[in-house]
């Protein structure tokens, strides 16, 4: 049985050393420039006392830097715990404690003095400029140790660690490729963060596959269109938001691009049906930061038959769907659950939440979607967001996506809210291209919707409310309320 594999980056930079690895801004990184670099900073870490067997955590915007850290860490034999950017030093400290970090690799973009009594802080730029003599790396990967750590978003209770292995990084990129036929001649763009599974997930897919990483700090679109032209991209991760705004500036999809891997969560059906049109080739995705990125896509051959379909299970990948305890028959509402290679070890010291979210290898995901009589996932929402009433059960996404092709309506967020007599109704929560009334919006639900899913009343938002990955956080959304709509 295989256990342990070379090093991926040590093993890219022999076989091909002068590839281009990642492009950044001006930069142009070499696989065998790569190597070097990571490997010095492994260097300069080992002399700050970092050590195989120990705990770092990196807090750095998308930049080459945080590319080299990633791999010093994986050179060194040290865990990674990515922290997101967007969190706030107290929400960042309870994941430096909870993980038992011992050193936080930061930069100047943030205040180090908050971390100081938690962890030795340690500035990547200042550390680049110190003497780097020559170490002793960790030549192989042991596919079931632990090799990065990333907090959920905490949608639901406070966020739990996510131990993520090589072997599920691995099998997460060997999978993908199988599904979607990447080769080394593909450059893969990544504007999302990288403290995320989707962005991170292609520095793995990038070494293993030998292809070449595009990497933004973040997504600008009109950065991004002229990243594709002036590099040829043929990849991109994305997510609703990034989509709308590529569909927005651009009446085609750009030539180069052969696919647009979508993810963050179902996308409305009136953006997949602009995306036809427009000949973007949209691969709708599923997956979380416990199944270390995709588990399912829908490629663009059955876009068309189904639509609105997350897709089939990646190669040595399942799923199922249960409810209370069953297996549910297509078409009907449950659970759903998955098993594979790509998902993680466990959460971290959780051991009630452990065993609370696996059962005989299978991991129950909280999300609520169906199976059609060709095993194609539909996806509708997560069971902490469905809204039940009058025992009528409202999944928010259906509403969402019905407000979302009204031409007024941007964004879309709905949640339920206390009602004395349904016990809860829906709220829709929504950013506005133009102004529109509560009228309007009720009468064009009237036509689209069952009379106990149309929203009781709107709100109007500068932005939604979301999470670090783009997910929309509907546990916030009443909270974050401007106005009601008149």
């Amino acid at each position: 049985m295989l256990t342990e594999q070379p090093n991926w980056l040590m093993q890219r930079a022999q076989l091909t050393p002068e590839r281009i690895a990642l492009i950044y801004g001006d930069q142009t990184v070499t696989f065998a420039e790569l190597f070097a670099a990571s490997k010095r900073m492994a260097a300069q870490l080992a002399a700050h006392s970092v050590r195989k067997g120990d705990t770092a955590a990196i807090l750095l915007q998308n930049r080459a830097e945080m590319v080299y850290a990633v791999h010093a860490c994986f050179l060194l034999g040290v865990k990674a715990v990515l922290l997101n950017t967007k969190l706030s030093t107290h929400e960042r400290l309870f994941q430096l404690e909870d993980s038992g970090a011992r050193f936080l690799l930061t930069d100047s973009n943030f205040d180090q003095q908050d971390y100081e009594h938690t962890v030795q802080t340690i500035d990547v730029d200042e550390l680049m400029k110190e003497a780097a003599e020559e170490i002793e790396i960790q030549p192989y990967m042991q596919l079931d140790e632990t090799a990065t750590l990333m907090y959920t978003s905490g949608t639901t209770g406070k966020p739990k660690g996510v131990q993520q292995t090589f072997g599920n990084h691995y099998f997460s990129a060997v999978s993908s490729a199988l599904n979607l036929g990447i080769t080394e001649q593909d450059r893969w763009l990544i504007a999302l963060p990288l403290f995320h599974i989707s962005g991170l997930s292609a520095l793995f897919k990038s070494v293993i596959y030998g292809m070449t990483v595009v990497l933004h700090q973040r997504f600008s679109v009109s950065d991004v269109l002229d990243s594709i032209s002036r590099h040829q991209v043929t990849m991109i991760s994305a997510v609703q938001t990034m989509l709308a705004s590529l569909l927005e500036e651009t009446s085609r999809c750009p030539e180069s691009i052969r696919c647009i891997l979508l993810g963050g969560g179902p996308a409305p059906l009136p953006l997949l049906e602009e995306c036809r049109e427009k000949g973007f080739p949209v691969f709708q995705s599923y997956g979380m930061t416990e199944t270390c990125s995709q588990i399912v896509t829908l490629s663009p051959e059955f876009s068309m038959e189904k639509l609105g379909s997350a897709g089939k299970p990646l190669f040595s990948c399942e799923i199922k769907i249960e409810r209370d305890g069953q297996a549910c028959k297509p078409f009907e509402h449950g659970e759903i659950m998955v098993k594979g290679p790509n998902v993680m070890k466990s959460y971290f010291n959780r051991e009630s939440a452990n065993e609370a979210s696996f059962q005989n290898g299978w991991l129950k995901t909280g999300d609520l979607g169906y199976l059609d009589s060709e095993g194609f996932l539909y996806v509708l929402d997560r069971r902490s967001d469905l809204i039940i009433s009058g025992g009528e059960n409202i999944y928010p996404a259906e509403v969402e996506s019905v407000l979302l092709s009204h031409p007024a309506v941007a964004e879309a967020g709905v949640s339920g809210a206390e009602d004395k007599k349904w016990g809860k109704v829906p709220h829709a929560y929504l950013v506005l291209h133009k102004p529109v009334s509560a009228e309007e919006l009720t009468a064009y639900c009237k036509e689209r919707l069952a009379k106990y899913k149309i929203p009781a009343k709107f709100f109007e938002l500068d932005s939604l409310p979301r999470n670090a990955s783009n997910k929309l956080m509907r546990n916030q959304l009443k909270d974050a309320r401007k106005g009601e709509l008149l």
